[in-house]
């Protein structure tokens, strides 16, 4: 079985990943082949018997039904009397039940499809979900945009088209059989026919699967370029540098549409070039049975129905197997970005985190990015519950990279983070995230309404709505939100492309106090206000010191002049600690910052 199984992923790569997939339903879809081809054999053989009923009252002669002779015995030894009524009726019979089988298989193997695919993007979400944030922020965000969006469809088309090209191959095979049956002379001829028609086709394959993975890769530089189009529209056209951007775009998409181009072009002239060569492979054929073979007109015909449609599969399949390598680059994508994401995937503890009761603790921390380039050396602190600290230094010192850390997107190289007792690798992170409430400096806005923005579509229950209500006032938005048409239900647009800098970083704000949380993270999170709504912010944050665990970034150190421990931050070490004043009178450093700021 092992050796089985290693034979068909060696040799027959792309069925083996389908199977791994799909298991038993594959091989349902191949007997569902078989029984059409045998019902449609049967019933195509049957003409055999008719020719030979053209004059009316005429019986079938067994010495010129060749194997035929045997069906027909077969009924007749039942006593059932095979004329042409019997004759068509059992014809129409096989037909009708070839169209219910074909009916419920296609209907089978269309439901298996959206199921793989859904199943695919469900593994794809989860997966990216789940890598690590190092990874992430490493990644090529347009190749991610473009497996998504582009190349899942295209492995979509890419399976069905497979799937034709099994029920194909099968039905080749089945016709094949059925004229060995009756005449192996007209069998070989089909053999050789189809041979020297694969040869034909072998360079157009060749071609399609060399353009398919270029346009794949294409395609992620367009989605790269379009994501950046968007992020920075508005220094694009204020600058009119948008004109140079467009021009970046148009070379972009006249690349993949030559690319397309190509793979139409290849295959429309497999498309085109189907029906003459049947026609010819025919007439030889023709040529073949009269003058070489002496068959019989009814021979002859009859061998033409199961050539013709084996023909007709083959150049079928053909097309198929065409338009298949076409989404092979979607395919072999596909593949290599879960496997990539396989192997980024973060680890995660298992023990659930509730609350925060005691202490964070860091420990001889350090941290690395994977170029080994040390952000963090050393570390060392103790935040209490519901105190409220501030990371400060220049930019570039670790604040952040720290913060990363303690939400747990970074994990440490070394030493550790201990959250009441507890590692915190050994804590499930999304129970920790859960309790955390981060605001940055670059407000997220979705692409949904206010009320859902802030709240991230909770149920309009009163009591949701009070509280909605009650943090709209804190962050000032009241006035704003009042005088809209829509009030609470208006959309924000792309990234609430409408709103100022400030009123979508009141937003943002409002959306962390309307989260119920332990830890609070402020990342210069009033930069973009102004002096009268960050005071007013400002106030309402200070209501949350000693309810809450507030960890702030801050450039602005007239943010952090209450706080009960500020730490100095600089190249990745803790330079000094203390509350404001005890700074300002120890540490030259920080004097420096506060007088440059003239505070």
């Amino acid at each position: 079985m092992k050796l089985i199984k290693s034979l068909i992923k060696k040799y027959f790569r792309t069925f083996y990943i389908f199977y791994t997939d799909f298991g038993y339903k594959i091989f349902l879809i191949v007997l569902i082949s078989i029984v059409i081809g045998i019902l449609d054999g049967i019933g195509l053989a049957m003409f055999l018997p008719l020719l030979q009923f053209a004059d009316p009252g005429t019986n079938a002669n067994p010495e010129t039904l060749g194997k035929m002779a045997s069906f027909v015995s077969f009924f007749e030894a039942r006593g059932l009397k095979f004329d042409l009524k019997f004759a068509l009726i059992l014809m129409i019979l096989f037909f009708i039940l070839k169209g219910i089988v074909s009916y419920l298989g296609n209907i089978y193997k269309l439901n298996s499809i959206q199921k793989y695919i859904a199943k695919l993007r469900i593994q794809l979400i989860s997966l990216l979900d789940n890598i690590t944030f190092s990874k992430f922020i490493s990644s090529n965000i347009g190749h991610i945009q473009n497996t998504f969006t582009v190349e899942v469809p295209k492995v979509s088309i890419g399976l069905q088209n497979y799937m034709t090209i099994m029920q194909g191959f099968i039905l080749v095979l089945v016709y094949s059989a059925f004229a060995f049956y009756i005449d192996y002379k007209f069998a070989l001829l089909i053999s050789i026919g189809g041979a020297l028609i694969n040869l034909i086709f072998k360079v157009i394959y060749k071609k399609t699967k060399i353009l398919s993975k270029k346009v794949t890769e294409k395609n992620g530089i367009f989605q790269g370029l379009i994501i950046q189009f968007i992020n920075n529209y508005k220094y694009l056209k204020s600058t009119g540098k948008n004109i140079y951007y467009k021009d970046v775009l148009k070379n972009s998409v006249t690349d993949i549409e030559n690319v397309n181009k190509s793979i139409l072009y290849l295959s429309n002239l497999s498309s085109v070039i189907r029906e003459p060569l049947i026609i010819i492979i025919v007439a030889i054929v023709i040529y073949i049975q009269i003058y070489l073979f002496n068959g019989n007109l009814a021979t002859i015909l009859v061998s033409l129905l199961f050539f013709y449609r084996a023909l007709t599969s083959l150049m079928s399949t053909q097309t198929s197997y065409n338009t298949f390598l076409a989404q092979t680059g979607a395919i072999e994508n596909n593949i290599s970005f879960v496997k990539e994401l396989k192997g980024s995937q973060a680890k995660n503890g298992k023990k659930t985190f509730d609350t925060l009761r005691h202490k964070i603790e860091i420990n001889n921390l350090e941290f690395r990015f994977d170029d080994n380039t040390k952000i963090l050396d050393n570390i060392n602190l103790t935040i209490a519950r519901n105190e409220t600290i501030a990371f400060v230094g220049e930019s570039g010192s670790g604040k952040t990279t720290l913060t990363n850390v303690l939400t747990g997107l970074f994990p440490p190289s070394s030493g550790n983070v201990i959250i009441d007792n507890v590692d915190l690798n050994e804590i499930e992170k999304n129970s920790y995230r859960s309790r955390i409430g981060y605001i940055s400096q670059e407000a997220v806005i979705f692409n949904s309404t206010i009320y859902e923005n802030i709240t991230l579509w909770a149920d309009k229950t009163p009591d949701n709505i009070a509280k909605f209500w009650d943090v709209v006032q804190k962050t000032s938005l009241y006035n704003l939100i009042n005088d809209l048409q829509n009030k609470e239900n208006t959309e924000l647009g792309n990234n609430g492309i409408n709103l100022s800098g400030g009123q979508r970083q009141r937003i943002s704000i409002a959306r962390e106090l309307f989260k119920d949380c332990d830890i609070l993270i402020l990342d210069e999170a009033t930069s973009a206000l102004d002096s009268e709504t960050e005071k007013s912010i400002q106030e309402n944050i200070d209501l949350l010191k000693g309810k809450l665990t507030i960890i702030i970034i801050a450039h602005r150190l007239s943010t952090v002049k209450d706080v009960d421990t500020i730490y100095i931050l600089n190249k990745g070490t803790v330079l000094d600690s203390g509350k404001f004043e005890d700074l300002y009178n120890k540490s030259s450093t920080f004097k420096k910052m506060v007088e440059l700021q003239a505070l």
